[in-house]
């Protein structure tokens, strides 16, 4: 704020106007001086004394009053027919139309005002206003260094602040910002805590455009791209709330608790259809519903996220993200608490069919997932302390991943305009944005944007505004420069080249890890056989040396009998002979 220093003064303590004109000099009074006047001098001592010739002043500091806008809804309704036709009514106006066309006076006025249309036309043609003069040469701008500035800041008027979990650009421009806020520590939670969400003017961060007030606190919530007054989002209880700005901060349409989610709705996405009105959710509970906003009753339509296809709602994985791209309505894709990444195709005639293939590759949930828009086979993921970047058709590993942060990651998306570039929120604060053409071990530019963990981001259709929400309940804004949200010359060849380098690293690698499994396993399989054939004939040599060793102990112990046996008569024979021989030495 300038600060401007005001000295006022009343018109009538100036005095007379000055009258100043140009003469010679004039003397009027000559004074000698009295040397006999010395002797009557009396010397005193010097005294200083500091005057101010005009009166005291106050100086204040004044603020102006702060202008406050407000916005209104205005009513419009369509003019030029007459009072008697009803212009929603078809016939009406087609049976009035023809009647206009038969008068004369019509028919005459159209050649008149056709001719001068013409010539307006042929004087716009005549120098096109759109031509651009310097294709050819490159643009200065993409030399400047990557920079980025605080816009506005969106704060949460409640005096508990709640975290803001989801963040949604109005389709039509971007001029407004529609934020969810909901506290999702489910044992700190007040029972007194506001459970209203907002919708901000960017240019008016004092006050909330619109509240939205909700039977739950909000978790998730999405404009309508077809009709940019509809919102749609999900509740902590599960429901499912549909609400039209035109009609107030009331949910025109809410989903019952019995046909809804048993947990949290942590995302929902609108349909591409002929209506406009189609949408589906997912939650914690391993459900993906989907739902027509105008009956709100019930889903139209669910789906169980069981991997072992069978339906089993307490095997299912809970589902914290979703992605679905319009230009392949048939397909979308859910990231889950436990790390994986789930390929679905909603036409299938099966459950086990609709699940169609896992991505497995980080060690916590799965925050963000997010299809680049350039390259819609290639898909980024943020979970754990790395985001990871996809390619359909390689399911065992990612092509591209940036190495392990030191905070966790909680959001990330890519560029609306530039291809290689994405952008992904942390714990610690930071938002950092990454050019995988320019650098891909660190990111390009890294800004603190607050001292409160951020929680979700939300980048605008044109690139250059990029919406923050953090834990402490605010929502701040930052515009980028214009080398980082515009399009940069051979963006698209290059990282269609990247990518395809990429792929087929990873599929030579592929192929050569299951190889060698094929070899492992083989391997195994013919030392299972050969342990097999040894063992069986150390076996059979374990029993014929066990049998040699019974006939040797048999054969000793008959031979030791045997001995002892014959041992007896021996003796016998020898006392015989003693006795007969001493007999005849006797006399």
């Amino acid at each position: 704020m300038e600060i401007v220093h005001v000295y006022t003064r009343v018109r009538s303590e100036f005095g007379r106007y000055c009258l100043l004109s140009d003469s010679g000099p004039e003397l009027t009074l000559d004074l000698l001086p009295d040397p006999g006047l010395s002797a009557q001098f009396i010397l005193r001592t010097p005294r200083d004394q500091a005057t101010q010739a005009r009166c005291d002043m106050s100086e204040h500091q004044v603020n102006t009053e702060r202008f406050e806008t407000e916005s209104s809804g205005v009513n419009h309704t369509e003019g030029g027919w007459p009072k008697d036709v009803d212009p929603n009514e078809m016939e009406q106006t087609i049976r009035f139309r023809k009647k206009v066309e038969k008068d004369e006076g019509f028919m005459n006025s159209i050649p008149q005002l056709g001719n001068i249309m013409v010539h307006c036309i042929q004087q716009n043609n005549a120098l096109d206003i759109y031509q651009e003069y310097c294709t050819e040469e490159d643009d200065g701008e993409s030399a400047e260094p990557p920079s980025a500035k605080t816009i506005n800041v969106f704060r949460d008027p409640n005096e508990v602040k709640r975290t803001v979990t989801c963040l949604s650009w109005h389709p039509d421009g971007g001029k407004k910002l529609a934020g969810a806020y909901s506290s999702l520590h489910f044992q700190t939670s007040h029972t007194s805590l506001c459970q209203d969400s907002y919708i901000w003017d960017i240019e008016n961060p004092n006050r909330p455009e619109l509240t939205l007030k909700p039977v739950s606190p909000l978790v998730c919530i999405e404009y309508n791209p077809k009709d940019p007054h509809t919102l749609v989002g999900g509740t902590y209880s599960g429901q499912i709330a549909y609400w039209d700005t035109r009609r107030g901060s009331q949910p025109v349409e809410l989903s019952s608790v019995e046909h809804s989610h048993r947990d949290p709705v942590y995302k929902i996405i609108w349909l591409q259809s002929k209506t406009g009105t189609d949408a589906f959710s997912a939650s914690t509970d391993g459900q993906v519903l989907w739902w027509d906003v105008r009956k709100l009753s019930e889903p139209t339509e669910r789906l169980v996220l069981d991997p072992g296809r069978e339906g089993n709602l307490e095997r299912a994985l809970g589902a914290i993200c979703l992605e679905y791209e319009p230009t392949m309505p048939t397909k979308f894709m859910v990231g889950t608490e436990q790390g994986v990444v789930l390929s679905c195709n909603r036409k299938a005639k099966t459950p086990a069919e609709k699940l169609v293939c896992t991505y497995e590759g980080h060690h916590g949930p799965v925050h963000a997932l997010h299809r680049n828009p350039f390259f819609p086979k290639n898909f980024l993921t943020a979970g754990d302390w790395a985001a990871r970047i996809w390619s359909e058709d390689i399911r065992d590993s990612a092509i591209m991943w940036t190495r392990y942060q030191m905070s966790y990651l909680t959001d990330a998306c890519w560029s609306p305009v530039r291809p290689s570039v994405f952008f992904t929120a942390k714990m610690d604060g930071v938002l950092d944005v990454w050019d995988i053409l320019f650098k891909q071990n660190d990111p390009t530019l890294s800004l603190k944007v607050c001292d409160e963990p951020l929680y979700c981001l939300r980048v605008q259709d044109s690139g250059r505004l990029v919406a923050c929400g953090s834990q402490g309940g605010s929502a701040t804004l930052l515009e980028f420069c214009s080398g980082l949200s515009t399009l940069q010359k051979n963006d698209k060849t290059l990282l269609a080249a990247m990518f395809e380098r990429e792929a087929k690293r990873e599929k030579i690698l592929e192929s050569r890890q299951r190889e060698q499994r094929m070899k492992e396993r083989s391997r195994s399989e013919q030392s299972d056989a050969g342990r097999d054939s040894s063992d069986g004939l150390d076996a059979y040599n374990v029993q014929q040396l066990m049998t040699r060793a019974e006939d040797d102990f048999y054969s000793v112990v008959e031979a030791e009998l045997r001995r002892r046996d014959e041992q007896p008569q021996d003796k016998g024979e020898e006392n015989e002979v003693n006795g007969v021989n001493g007999g005849e030495e006797m006399p």
